[in-house]
């Protein structure tokens, strides 16, 4: 499932907004940090992840396998920040940051 280009400019545009709602540290990726992920994923459907580490290639390898972890796709990086989406099978109206944004 790849974004079409006028997919990404519309998630960026909600995402914009958003606060990153995970924030991987100095441990990487572990069990808890990836089940959050699942949560995040599944209440939120577009969220905005932080990745501490200093190292570039650090930071773009955790990102890749936090995506193929969850099966999300990436929106967008910029710096320390990225923009994941993923559908959720029954997403909540109020929880949801895509359905809460369309116009």
């Amino acid at each position: 499932m790849s974004l079409s280009a006028e997919q990404r400019r519309e998630y960026r545009a909600i995402a914009h907004n958003l606060k990153p709602i995970i924030i991987v540290g100095d441990k990487g990726l572990t069990e808890n940090l990836q089940e959050e992920l699942e949560r995040a994923l599944n209440d939120h459907e577009l969220i905005k992840i932080k990745v501490a580490s200093q190292d570039r290639e650090a930071r773009q390898q955790a990102i890749s396998a936090l995506c193929e972890a969850s099966n999300a796709e990436l929106v967008q990086t910029i710096g320390k920040i990225a923009v994941l989406m993923r559908r959720a099978k029954q997403p909540n109206p109020k929880l949801s940051n895509l359905l809460r944004h369309k116009s």
